[in-house]
């Protein structure tokens, strides 16, 4: 039996055993070759920021809960001995987020959890900074039309990235790639303004992430595929670098 195996068959036995009530239950899977620190917004509660690679760590969810996950890269103190990240930055200077909105770009895994139905989408409204997927194990759809899919976007869109869309580091490097609206600041790619509703359509930056990540939003009313309703499910896979 895997280490990994090992831990989840724990943690649901002394659930059992304690008589524990067991919300929405997370698995978060770090496959990266370096270590990422989790942001949540709004906070989560007691979860591990700090991830190494090849961790693996199981966190209950209490619902009502609807925010947005992320990972944050490149962390350390800074010269002002705040600790600062290169891309998810939460600028709270410490560790934890304290539920603060993350430094674009970045790969945002969105949730809501309510009376045990669990929505949830990867989006990629705020841009890309490293690959995401969500698989729940076992549950159905809500609207009776099949299992829980899979959702992910496990390509490197730093392969694609226009020139005017990458975001670097203070060294100059590529870190990440920045979304059309909060690169440019256009409302047509922003869906504001006289863009909205209707008018709101998929753009020539967009079109180009879902070519590579088909199963993630690309522009703010993006609903293809749908943001999934999902209820029974034993658990949710989160892994971070799914190539």
């Amino acid at each position: 039996m895997s280490g990994k195996v090992f831990l989840a068959n724990l943690f649901l036995l002394l659930l059992l055993v304690s008589g524990g009530h067991s919300d929405i239950i997370l698995h978060i899977n770090n496959e990266c070759t370096f270590t990422l620190w989790l942001g949540a917004n709004p906070s989560m509660g007691d979860f591990n920021s700090e991830n190494g690679p090849g961790t693996l760590e199981i966190f209950s969810l209490s619902e009502p809960w609807s925010g947005s996950i992320w990972a944050r890269t490149k962390c350390g103190m800074n010269a002002s001995n705040l600790f600062s990240c290169e891309t998810g930055d939460c600028s709270s200077g410490e560790i934890v987020c304290q539920g603060l909105q993350p430094k674009y770009p970045v790969t945002l895994l969105n949730l809501g959890v309510s009376q045990s139905v669990v929505s949830y989408e990867v989006s990629l409204n705020h841009g890309f900074n490293i690959p995401i997927r969500i698989q729940p194990i076992g549950g159905s759809l809500v609207d009776g039309s099949g299992p829980c899919p899979v959702v992910d976007c496990i390509q490197d869109l730093g392969n694609v990235c226009p020139a005017e869309l990458v975001a670097k580091n203070q060294n100059g490097a590529y870190v990440g790639c920045y979304s059309a609206c909060d690169s440019l600041k256009d409302p047509k790619f922003c869906c504001t303004g006289s863009f909205t509703g209707q008018a709101c359509q998929p753009n020539d930056y967009s079109q180009r992430f879902k070519q590579l990540c088909n199963l993630a939003h690309t522009y703010p009313t993006d609903n293809d595929p749908p943001t999934y309703r999902c209820s029974w499910a034993a658990k949710y896979e989160i892994t971070f670098c799914a190539f």
